[in-house]
């Protein structure tokens, strides 16, 4: 079994190729960035990626869509440190054949990976526990936002300026501050401030 490790810190690489190791048959490839691991995608076909919601340079979710482009068959293992639902739904509606928290138990991760292999889609257990008791209303307006608009959405409530996000997504600043926009046209909001409000608030309830 072929598998790809994308995150951006690489200690985290290096303890989850440590665990992934002990799979049977794994062959493991690490990359860094968006860029090193699109290279790698292309000229590996790894049957499994395990990839990072938070990527210096790029947006792990918009990472997603390109690896389906490249191969619809590809399987992807999202592994974020965010266990809001929010971002475990949007994975999966992206296209993700399973969503890992950091905090969730080693055994998980792996469990999520063998399963992703076969063809299985895995939720760790409490992201399923929050996703089945936190499902969002159809009316809610955070459903209607798009990858690109979750994603900064969360980088301001991580405290990240228009500048700093514009840098970690590698996209250009106007395209945030449209972004922003729209954000705050969507969710009826005046306020930058208010979207930092309501990314911090949405983190709480869960």
């Amino acid at each position: 079994m072929k598998i790809l490790i994308v995150d951006d810190h690489a200690v985290v690489r290096q303890g989850v190729q440590r665990l992934l190791s002990t799979l049977a048959g794994a062959k493991i490839s690490e990359a860094g960035t968006p860029h090193e691991a699109l290279a790698i995608f292309k000229a590996e076909q790894p049957d499994v990626v395990v990839l990072d919601i938070n990527l210096g340079g790029g947006s792990g979710l918009e990472l997603l869509k390109r690896f389906q482009i490249e191969n619809a068959a590809s399987r992807v293992v999202m592994f974020s440190m965010h266990a809001e639902p929010i971002y475990a739904s949007r994975a999966i509606k992206s296209g993700a054949f399973g969503y890992v928290s950091k905090s969730a138990g080693a055994d998980e991760l792996a469990t999520a990976v063998t399963k992703a292999a076969s063809g299985e889609r895995y939720l760790d257990r409490d992201t399923a526990s929050k996703l089945a008791f936190n499902l969002y209303p159809a009316e809610d307006p955070l459903q209607n936002l798009t990858n690109r608009e979750v994603e900064i959405l969360r980088l301001l409530g991580d405290g990240k300026s228009l500048s700093g996000i514009a840098e970690t997504l590698g996209i250009a600043y106007k395209t945030v501050a449209n972004s922003c926009s729209r954000l705050k046209e969507k969710l009826g909001l005046e306020r930058t401030a208010d979207l930092i409000r309501v990314s911090l608030e949405t983190r709480r309830e869960q």
